[in-house]
């Protein structure tokens, strides 16, 4: 599949939105019942460290964007984030090239640790994460409702070895 990796900019808002309502409808991507408005989404996200995956036909096919998990200043080099592809572009290889351009962007910008939170249900994206350096840290149990229902968080990170 011929993809090309691109800063995620308004432009791509509508697909993104999409992707995002996708994965948050098949109930082990997030806690979130909906997605937010672009101008909520682009708030929330590091506007260097967020990517589109563009195929051949101009279409987007999955997205990767950070946030800050502190404001605390010994916080600094550690970011969130989240990853979703369109159903129909899953299992071609994606997820790792916009996770590569993450990890990518972040060293280049001095961020030590990248995290994130998944469902241990959503399989898939734990075997990702992992093929491309993270690590699972533990799990936080029932640390949240979703749908009325105690969910668990399997707790992953990727250490930099650049960035020390």
């Amino acid at each position: 599949m011929s993809i090309t990796i691109a800063p995620l900019a308004e432009v791509h808002a509508d697909e993104v939105l999409a992707i995002y309502q996708a994965g948050i409808d098949e109930g082990d991507a997030t806690f979130e019942t909906t997605a937010p408005t672009w101008k909520a989404f682009e708030a929330a996200k590091l506007p260097e460290h967020r990517f589109a995956a563009v195929g051949h036909e101009g279409k987007v096919l999955g997205w990767v964007a950070a946030s800050t998990v502190s404001d605390r200043c010994a916080y600094a080099g550690v970011v969130e984030h989240s990853v979703y592809v369109h159903p129909a572009a899953r299992g071609r290889g994606v997820a790792q090239a916009l996770l590569r351009s993450l990890i990518g962007s972040t060293e280049s910008a001095g961020i030590w640790t990248i995290q994130s939170g998944v469902f241990p249900e959503n399989r898939a994206s734990l075997a990702l994460h992992q093929r491309v350096g993270f690590r699972v840290i533990g799990t936080r149990e029932r640390i949240g409702r979703h749908h009325g229902v105690w969910r668990d968080v399997v707790l992953l990170e990727r250490r930099s070895a650049a960035v020390t």
